[in-house]
């Protein structure tokens, strides 16, 4: 009978039960469960009554962060009979009770209070005859004073402190250092403005001194001076013609200076005529004196086109 029941299960010499995976499900999950109502409670939305001990299909969930005395809290949601509204409650395992949370309102309970009281008055009269018990809450007590008297005496240092501090002495200093430091900054700013036109100055002091130097030394700085068009404008043969020059100044000689060019000129002699010998004397010579200088103009202006000719065919 024993082996058709199988109570009884074999397991193998090597079986580690440390090597059976475990699942890791998370610690908020839920269950569905049976459950019946823990007190008699009216819903706010719809004003429906449930009363004590009607069944419900709710989920069960573990609260997070409470514990008492190592046990753990539990919620359980429910929905309404007529308008279906969830509703939720907890455990609340000091009273060995349940607390209401949302949706509904727990109903009056003369009886339960009643109890509660009569349990609050047993307490009180078990601490009176209990001497430890009394001990104990004559040093809470005790503990209670001291605490209170030395929060008392930290206000009173406090109060004594600020009384003693001066706050519009400490303002009046604050201001005079932020005098003090604008008076440094505005002061620096003005050394520093003093400088910047004193190195502008010096500069313009040399400058002006170069610029005076310049003229004086030409021979220094030739390039300055030159210009880059002159370039194209100067005569790309200009040592080719000096020597020609010179060859024709020594063949020939120099014919740039009036008197050399007033002693090529030859004057005409003109004949009298016996007629105007006695009469025409005076006219005459009036009119020779007249017309010298006019042929020696003529002369020399053939002499200097000549001389000008020559001196472009030997150019060329």
């Amino acid at each position: 009978m024993s082996e058709q029941k199988l109570l009884n299960k074999y397991s193998p010499p090597d079986f580690d039960p440390a090597e059976i995976p475990k699942l890791k499900l998370p610690k908020d999950r839920q269950y569905v469960v049976r459950i019946m109502a823990p007190f008699n409670m009216t819903c706010k939305t719809c004003g429906e009554h449930t009363y004590k001990g009607k069944k419900f299909n709710a989920r069960k969930e573990m609260v997070q962060n409470e514990v008492y005395l190592r046990l753990p809290l539990f919620h359980f949601y429910i929905k309404g009979m007529r308008c279906l509204a969830e509703i939720t409650f907890k455990t609340h395992p000091k009273n060995m009770d349940y607390t209401m949370e949302h949706s509904t309102m727990r109903n009056f309970q003369a009886e339960k209070l009643l109890e509660e009281e009569e349990k609050r008055l047993q307490k009180e009269r078990e601490e009176l005859n209990n001497p430890m018990k009394v001990l104990e809450n004559r040093t809470k007590d005790s503990r209670l004073e001291m605490e209170v008297l030395e929060n008392l005496q930290e206000l009173k240092e406090l109060n004594q402190r600020q009384a003693n501090v001066d706050f519009e002495a400490m303002l009046t200093e604050y201001k005079e250092l932020q005098e003090e430091q604008r008076c440094k900054e505005q002061e620096e700013d003005k050394q520093e403005k003093k400088a910047m036109l004193e190195q502008a100055q010096n500069h313009q002091l040399l400058a002006d001194s170069d610029s005076d130097k310049e003229p004086a030394n030409p021979h220094l700085n030739p390039m300055a001076q030159t210009k880059p068009m002159d370039i194209l404008q100067e005569d790309p043969q200009p040592q080719s013609k000096k020597p020609r020059r010179e060859s024709w100044e020594r063949s020939v000689g120099k014919l740039s200076s009036k008197a050399q060019l007033a002693r090529l000129v030859a004057h005409r002699k003109q004949k009298p005529d016996p007629a105007l010998e006695n009469g025409m004397e005076s006219q005459g010579s009036v009119a020779n004196t007249s017309s010298l200088p006019a042929a020696a103009a003529t002369s020399s202006l053939g002499l200097l086109g000549a001389y000008s000719d020559s001196e472009e065919s030997v150019s060329n």
